[in-house]
């Protein structure tokens, strides 16, 4: 049996709208049950058989204005393990176009940012050539970005939180930088952070980043021996990530999940989060609000 999961807005899911998914299930050959509330106008769920995930998803993804849909396996959807992207994933900003626009150079490197993370740059490449482009910055921008540009993605630290609580493990694993991802991972509540170390010299960047580049491979590899490491299944991973140098970790995963992602990377995910925020991947894991750590 698989679940499919509709989540919306508090308020914007009616029954009517989950009975319209649950007939466009029936219609297309697979045995829909009644639904049941995750959160009462928030967040449901369809159990079916006898149509495959692709075949719902085909069926129910974009059958309902600004509502997301998560299909899955019925068995499992609590996971134990959460490896998570943080630019634009677990905070609203890619942080190296934000220092960019601290030296007034943010348009040259957000468009080459923008073309990596659609994957039409090698992303080592595209990473190496926006550093250079930043040698000589005064290391104390770095600071002064954290305070002035990073938020946290509304349900961050709710998302990562309840899952620990409920005995899973949350790695934060970026191509960004050490000097954002230690503090971002601490104030989130991740259990490791791997990223990206900036080389700095008298107080300025060097314009270069430290071997080995922590890229697609190296997210993939830390979900694959973190699993290991933890006994788990791989069904019993969860992966979200927005760019393309997510796509290996992604589909990896038990449950991938692209975040309000780049074409390539929403393509190639189980799942999609397009409307929602981090909150969503709470309700596609079966936890209702009552069940959440919130702040």
């Amino acid at each position: 049996m698989f679940i499919a999961t509709l989540i919306a807005s508090p308020g914007a899911l009616t029954a009517a709208d989950v009975e319209k998914a649950r007939d466009a299930l029936a219609g297309a050959g697979g045995m829909a049950t009644h639904f049941a509330w995750i959160d009462e106008g928030e967040a449901a769920d369809i159990a079916f058989g006898r149509l495959d995930r692709a075949g719902a998803r085909a069926v129910l993804e974009g059958l309902l204005p600004d509502i997301d849909v998560v299909v899955q396996p019925r068995a499992g959807r609590a996971k134990k393990l959460l490896i998570a992207d943080m630019d634009s994933t677990m905070i609203t900003v890619e942080c190296i176009d934000e220092l960019a626009d601290y030296a007034g150079i943010k348009p040259q490197i957000a468009a080459v940012t923008d073309r990596a993370m659609r994957g039409e740059l090698a992303f080592e490449e595209a990473l190496d050539a926006r550093v250079a482009l930043l040698a000589g910055l005064d290391a104390g921008m770095i600071d002064r970005c954290h305070a002035e540009r990073v938020v946290l993605m509304p349900g961050a630290r709710t998302l990562v939180r309840t899952m620990k609580a409920h005995g899973a493990r949350a790695v934060l694993v970026s191509g960004g930088f050490t000097v954002f991802a230690d503090r971002v991972g601490a104030a989130i509540g991740f259990d490791r952070m791997l990223s990206n170390v900036l080389e700095i010299s008298d107080g300025r960047l060097g314009g270069t980043v430290r071997r080995p580049i922590v890229g697609a491979d190296a997210k993939r590899e830390t979900l694959l021996k973190e699993t290991a490491a933890l006994g788990l299944k791989p069904e019993e991973t969860l992966a979200v990530g927005d760019g393309a140098n997510d796509i290996p970790m992604i589909r990896a995963a038990g449950l991938g999940i692209a975040y309000h992602a780049k074409p390539a990377t929403a393509a190639a995910a189980a799942a999609r989060i397009e409307h929602r925020d981090l909150h969503a991947l709470l309700h596609a894991q079966g936890y209702p609000r009552s069940a959440w750590v919130e702040d």
